[in-house]
């Protein structure tokens, strides 16, 4: 009888202090996970509206930033949350700093890629919406982000490159500066008359609007081949109009040749034969 006793007490003192516990608890742990759901909502919105205010201003920085903002408040959010549980924020800070610490170990190529990143946005050797050669790539940049930055092919590529390797390597910024070269070399064969092709070159480009007149276009002899007058020629054009006015000028130019009576030679080779008698 007195272990049945016995065995009821200890029951019945197991079964207060769970309820003291769960009355101690249970409130903190409820307002806990409200926290966490209302907090997390209200840092997507934040982001959200900060991504779309930056995104009219400076697309180059917005996904960034906001990237970079939505993990700190985050963080600070799981801990807020783990203290008002009961748990140690000192230690929980510790512990996360020793994580953290083992992980930037694991994740150094990753480090490397947010720290091009930041450099990417302080130095700005390119922003987005830029036309970049870089890492055998040639495309538009659509989106520069924490660790990598998104490169549109013009054949319809989506190429993701590291910002480290994008911030210690050679890149060409095709499109930084608003007019370019357009370098182009045609040739002729030897018998034709020079300065009868430099003259229907000449017209070609002052025909074509998209040609600037300054500075003026150079039409020089380059090279003399194997088996032709090399003729370079070097019109300025808007960046945006550059690949349009190459092509169309060695379409037009060879047309205008045929009517002129120009050749355009191709590699051939005399051989000559020898009898012995």
């Amino acid at each position: 009888m007195e272990d049945l006793l016995g065995a009821d007490g200890r029951a019945a003192e197991l079964i207060n202090q769970a309820m003291t516990l769960i009355m101690t608890y249970a409130p903190k742990v409820v307002l806990a996970i409200i926290t966490l759901v209302v907090g997390l909502w209200l840092i997507n919105r934040f982001v959200g509206v900060l991504d779309n205010k930056l995104g009219k201003k400076d697309p180059t920085l917005n996904k960034f930033l906001c990237g970079l903002i939505g993990a700190i408040l985050k963080i600070l959010l799981f801990i807020s949350v783990a203290s008002m549980v009961g748990i140690a924020t000192t230690s929980f800070i510790a512990i996360i700093g020793a994580a953290g610490l083992a992980v930037g170990l694991a994740l150094q190529g990753s480090l490397g890629n947010f720290a091009g990143g930041v450099l990417i946005l302080i130095f700005k050797p390119f922003k987005v919406g830029d036309t970049i050669d870089a890492q055998g790539y040639l495309g538009a940049v659509r989106e520069i982000t924490i660790l990598y930055t998104i490169v549109d092919t013009f054949d319809n590529r989506r190429i993701v490159i590291p910002n480290g390797s994008l911030s210690n390597a050679t890149l060409v910024n095709v499109s930084y500066y608003d007019t370019r070269r357009c370098d182009m070399t045609f040739g002729i064969a030897y018998g034709d008359d020079i300065d009868k092709a430099r003259a229907v070159i000449k017209q070609l480009l002052d025909e074509d609007e998209r040609v600037l007149p300054e500075p003026e276009p150079r039409i020089s002899v380059g090279s003399l081949g194997d088996n032709s007058v090399n003729i370079i020629v070097r019109p300025w054009t808007k960046t945006d109009d550059l690949w349009p006015v190459y092509w169309d000028m060695h379409e037009r130019v060879k047309k205008a040749f045929d009517r002129e009576g120009l050749t355009i030679p191709f590699p051939q080779r005399d051989v000559h034969l020898y009898k012995n008698e």
